[in-house]
């Protein structure tokens, strides 16, 4: 727990904490890149102009995230999932110190590197700090304790919505300063990280090190190591000798993985066309069309931060009871169903304006559908869609597995982030019909294609989809040893 903890204050909290800071000095930075091309140029920014080098400077994190995550698997290779995360903390920390100095150098173009360089960031913990935790857990753990990414994520959110208030740093004079202030986390992060050992089954099987390997697996369950633990990874790793890590092109080549690549393709690109971390970046776009007061917009943006994070810790305390499949579709029809109930409320809300009257119930369905659909994005998409790379792929095929997942996820955010704020205007009432679309077939597929992984070996999970691989064919199953799975006595984050 302490584990998970130190490496993701530093991780998985940035990706979160620097979606949601973005919302709150939204009309200062516009103003200072106006004034900024005033005082050069004496030119006179028109209102979507303005709009669109400020969607440049939201969405060109997603651009660094992409870059994060295509440099993510070499380095998590070379250098351990440890000390790429401690080596992520060097672009944390030049992102940091070109957002303070930006406004007194009177340079937009340095907060577009600074969110560059912190995508790069966000790209690279999203991409290890699963694969650090699932690689790492035991076996009855290993949902629970990379959902814990999820959690960190949320709660990232929340703390970037409160640090963003106007009270805290959200103020016209201190926008800078929020924008520098994910440096804290990174700074904590690279005090604590290293007191605590490196993952069990990179030790083994990519360093070849089974005395170091049992050294960690002692030191992070605070015991003797059990036999049967190490004998999976052994298995793995037997599996996996003389075998160089794959890169992402060779496993699209691969009949063996192709399910497996195609599930990972689907789900890490569906997170994003949903449009719930979009909600993140354009809140007050979205609240605005919904009828609420622009005063409240700030304190309502921070509801939606807190639905998400105490969605994540329900759904920790439910994968390994009810398994990925369950919550993955359940989390996507959900969805589907309150985009509907908002789009309804959406055309009765402008049925009104056109009657010339007002109703105000209206506004808050709109507001109770927004929550609830990031509520329901929390309790399945937001944290088992981390969790399944390193479960249905092998120790060799995982660092370009998550590249490729990575690479889908900032892609899919890019494209939100550039057209979301079109979305809503132009489709006014109806912005959210594509996210019901896009959630109603992500359910369909993972409820028609998707197996169960919950409490299953690395090998068993293979087998299953070795059957859809070759499925028609009269081709041998892949020998795996039965799933053994016993529920016994969990200890979640939660319960600590």
């Amino acid at each position: 727990m302490l584990m998970v903890t130190s490496c993701a204050i530093g991780g998985t909290l940035q990706y979160g904490y620097n979606l949601a800071i973005m919302n709150a000095p939204t009309i200062y930075i516009q103003n200072f890149v106006n004034e900024t091309f005033r005082e050069r140029w004496d030119v006179q920014l028109k209102n979507y102009q303005i709009t669109l080098v400020w969607t440049c400077i939201v969405s060109i994190y997603s651009l660094g995230g992409l870059a994060g995550a295509l440099i993510a698997g070499p380095m998590s290779i070379t250098f351990g999932r440890k000390k790429t995360m401690l080596l992520n903390n060097i672009f944390l920390m030049l992102s940091s110190l070109l957002a303070l100095t930006s406004r007194a150098a009177k340079s937009f173009e340095m907060i577009i590197i600074s969110r560059v360089l912190v995508g790069i960031n966000a790209g690279i913990s999203m991409n290890v700090q699963p694969m650090y935790f699932g690689e790492s857990a035991p076996k009855h753990l290993r949902g629970a304790a990379s959902l814990s990414s999820a959690i960190f994520t949320a709660f990232g959110v929340v703390l970037g919505q409160v640090v963003g208030l106007r009270e805290i740093l959200g103020s016209e004079p201190c926008w800078q300063y929020l924008l520098a202030s994910n440096a804290i986390p990174g700074l904590i992060q690279l005090l604590t990280l290293p007191w605590f050992p490196e993952s069990p089954r990179y030790l083994l099987i990519d360093r070849g090190d089974k005395e170091a390997c049992i050294n960690a697996l002692r030191r992070l369950r605070g015991c003797e190591v059990q036999r049967s633990e190490l004998d999976e990874i052994l298995q793995e790793q037997a599996e996996a000798k003389g075998l160089r890590p794959s890169r992402p092109w060779e496993l699209f080549a691969d009949r063996n993985v192709r399910w497996q690549v195609i599930s990972i393709i689907t789900l890490s690109s569906a997170m994003q066309l949903c449009g719930n971390d979009s909600i993140y970046f354009y809140a007050y776009y979205v609240f605005k069309e919904s009828g609420i007061s622009p005063d409240m917009i700030q304190y309502i943006t921070i509801c939606t931060g807190t639905c998400e994070f105490t969605a994540c810790i329900i759904c920790n305390l439910l994968i390994e009871r009810q398994g990925r499949k369950i919550l993955l579709m359940g989390g996507y029809v959900s969805m589907t169903g309150w985009a509907i109930v908002f789009t309804i409320a959406l055309c009765f809300e402008v049925f009104y304006l056109l009657m010339s009257s007002s109703s105000p119930w209206m506004s808050y369905l709109s507001m109770a559908c927004i929550f609830t659909y990031i509520l329901s994005f929390g309790m399945g998409p937001a944290g088992v869609t981390g969790v399944l790379p390193t479960e249905i792929f092998s120790q060799t095929a995982r660092p370009a597995a998550y590249m490729i997942a990575g690479s889908m996820m900032w892609i899919n955010l890019f494209i939100m982030g550039m057209i979301f704020p079109f979305l809503v205007s132009e489709l006014g009432e109806f912005c959210f019909v594509p996210f019901a679309a896009v959630c109603f077939l992500s359910a369909l597929y993972v409820g028609l294609v998707l197996p169960e992984t919950k409490g299953k070996t690395l090998s068993a999970i293979a087998n299953e989809f070795h059957k859809l691989n070759y499925r028609g064919q009269d081709k041998q199953g892949l020998p795996a040893p039965q799933a053994q799975y016993q529920l016994g006595e969990v200890c979640h984050s939660t319960a600590l």
